[in-house]
């Protein structure tokens, strides 16, 4: 309604000009690996809780919208900074943080404990030690992903606005990410029955680290040691 009309049309393949774009395929190198340690996160946070934390309703409510709140709280701060500090290396930041995080959440019971947190709240009820660490987990993940997510969308709409359109670049980052979020169910099952649940989150964390060291080296084989602050 408030909005003049878009009269942009791109004509031809764009797919064709996109694919082997050098900066697409350098952010593909971190985006790729990413979409297996979000997925894996993202997933099994909440079982995770279910099994150590919580035994349901409210309390597994909180844990569950806790990184999908505080990303969307900072996601507009975090965003214009990137655009005002290079966004590359909000990408590397937010990925490398995710990961540490990721790795500290089987964690979360021996940090309840050693903290002497109570295993019983008012209107809760009793839980666990380990809830309050979970809780706190779940939203440093959303503040590390607020990091990434606008940088990584701003990038792959940069290399879409010269001529090949924004709409197919963002076709080419979801599709760069659906193969890792296919497999990472299938991985997280398996780890999950055969060596445990913790290596879920350990997998998932090495993922999103491997993810932002190939997206650096990327960065500097292909487009040398000041593109992490120059992008």
């Amino acid at each position: 309604m408030f909005l003049p009309p878009d009269e942009t049309r791109v004509h031809g393949f764009p797919f064709t000009d996109l694919a082997l774009n050098e900066r697409i395929l350098t952010m593909a190198t971190f985006r790729v690996q990413y979409a297996v340690a979000v997925t894996l996160v993202r997933t099994w946070v909440p079982i995770y809780a279910g099994v150590s934390a919580v035994s349901g309703g409210l309390e597994y409510g909180g844990i569950a919208v806790a990184e999908k709140f505080t990303n969307m709280l900072c996601q507009p701060y975090t965003g214009r900074i990137s655009d005002d500090y290079g966004r590359a290396r909000f990408v590397f930041v937010g990925g490398g943080l995710y990961g540490l995080i990721a790795l500290a959440v089987p964690f979360s019971p021996a940090v309840g404990e050693a903290l002497a947190l109570p295993a019983v709240f008012p209107v809760l009820g009793p839980l666990s030690p380990a809830f309050l660490p979970l809780v706190g987990l779940a939203g440093l993940l959303g503040v590390a992903d607020s990091l990434r997510e606008p940088a990584s969308m701003a990038l792959f709409a940069d290399e879409g606005s010269g001529g090949a359109g924004v709409a197919s670049s963002f076709g080419i980052r979801e599709l760069l990410w659906r193969p890792g979020s296919v497999v990472a169910p299938l991985l997280g099952g398996y780890l999950m029955a055969e060596v445990g649940m913790e290596w879920v989150f350990f997998v998932g964390g090495a993922s999103a680290i491997t993810g932002v060291l190939a997206f650096l080296a990327a960065l500097t084989w292909s487009h040398g040691t000041d593109a992490l602050t120059a992008w």
